[in-house]
């Protein structure tokens, strides 16, 4: 027995207009830009789908009974439902998927995506990723 919860369609719809606006933002500025200016293009056209969102966002480490400041830093966080993790790299490095599973689990969201822009064709760079 599959014990696989669905997403929200709430959670479907804000995917879908990620996925477009990673598309808008490679179509305009292709491959080989630094990730800032990605992630600055990238929150242009969440805004202008009316989507709120926060970038840089600070995720404290609990251990031991303790708040540690010096935790995570999620690039960009989308209706406070989905996590996205923006890369220009050459190659990803698995190491980049397992960070947005630690983000959705200190988080406890369920959606993420690691988006690379340095790639000839976007769909290539764009991985989805459920908890």
């Amino acid at each position: 027995m599959n014990n696989f919860k669905e997403l929200s369609n709430d959670e479907e719809r804000i995917g879908k207009e990620i996925v477009d606006c990673a598309y808008k933002v490679h179509s305009n500025l292709g491959p080989g830009l630094l990730e800032k200016i990605y992630e600055t293009c990238f929150c242009h056209e969440l805004k202008k789908k009316s989507l709120k969102f926060y970038s840089q966002v600070s995720i404290p480490i609990r251990y031991d009974g303790l708040i540690f400041d010096e935790g995570f830093r999620i690039d960009v966080l989308i209706e406070d439902k989905v996590i996205c993790e923006l890369k220009a790299v050459k190659e990803i490095n698995p190491v980049y998927e397992a960070q947005v599973l630690t983000y959705l689990k200190f988080t406890n969201k369920r959606l993420g995506f690691l988006i690379n822009f340095n790639v000839p064709l976007i769909k290539n760079g764009i991985k989805r990723i459920i908890l």
